[in-house]
């Protein structure tokens, strides 16, 4: 799959060096070290061949531990962009903002086992149906840990001036999400992409130690290679792994940002 565009810019972020539910190990630890911010990088580096991705970037932090992140990406060769702890929506933009790609492709740090399938086909439909903004989180139907967002740099922008809510700087797309066609907006044209099947009470992200424990127990039996589908069923012939963290909340911290939203703008 080759797209004749400009540019399609290929961006994973971490939203703050520590967390409040996860400890550092989260970021820094020696397997998170090598399947967190690695197998991202080298999974998007196979996208980035197959769409003319021509630049690939993190952003992070200025926090004081954030030299843990950015010396990994310093040995892979990944440029990034240390900005606000607070204003993701804003050290999103500037990181992209020197390229101006035609789309960005955001993909999160807790989700370390991301499929790069599901990555080609989340940019495939975005780019060939022109939309402004494609994921498969408007409505989900994918095991939290294998989301993607694709969207303009336009869009992104648009975002970024129009924005007013705490919660839209806090998570990056809100303000996107909730103008989308999809979701019965009208600024920002969308699409969701739909799994076979809906799995989407499955969790294969890391936001709580409960997470970092099903996540190890995934790669020490499977590794960092598989499909979403062969660690879904792999989880589904393990109920007792499945089930470490099956009561929580998903999009638990965004749930929280509404709570205690403001104006900000």
């Amino acid at each position: 799959l080759v797209y004749n565009y400009r540019q399609v810019l290929t961006m994973t972020y971490y939203e703050k060096y520590h967390c409040i539910n996860c400890p550092v190990d989260k970021y820094c630890g020696t397997m998170v070290g090598a399947i967190k911010l690695c197998h991202s990088y080298d999974d998007s580096v196979a996208q980035k061949e197959n769409h003319h991705v021509l630049f690939l970037s993190k952003a992070t932090t200025a926090e004081e531990g954030a030299v843990y992140i950015t010396s990994i990406a310093d040995k892979l060769g990944v440029e990034y962009h240390k900005g606000s702890i607070d204003d993701v929506l804003d050290r999103f933009y500037q990181t992209a903002l020197p390229e101006q790609p035609d789309y960005v492709v955001r993909m999160t740090s807790d989700c370390p086992l991301i499929d790069p399938e599901i990555i080609d086909l989340t940019i495939k439909t975005c780019i060939e149906g022109g939309y402004d903004y494609a994921s498969n989180t408007l409505i989900p139907t994918w095991p939290d840990g294998m989301d993607v967002e694709v969207f303009k740099f336009s869009a992104l922008e648009r975002a970024w001036k129009e924005a007013r809510l705490q919660s839209e700087h806090e998570h990056v797309t809100p303000y996107i999400k909730n103008n989308s066609t999809v979701l019965g907006g009208s600024i920002f044209n969308s699409f969701n992409v739909v799994a076979p099947v809906d799995r989407s009470e499955l969790r294969m992200t890391i936001d709580e130690p409960r997470d970092f424990e099903l996540i190890k127990t995934l790669v020490e039996n499977l590794g960092t290679e598989k499909r979403c589908s062969d660690y879904v069923e792999w989880l589904d012939a393990h109920p007792e792994v499945k089930a470490i963290n099956s009561s929580i909340m998903r999009n638990e911290g965004y749930a929280k940002s509404l709570a205690n939203d403001r104006t900000i703008k």
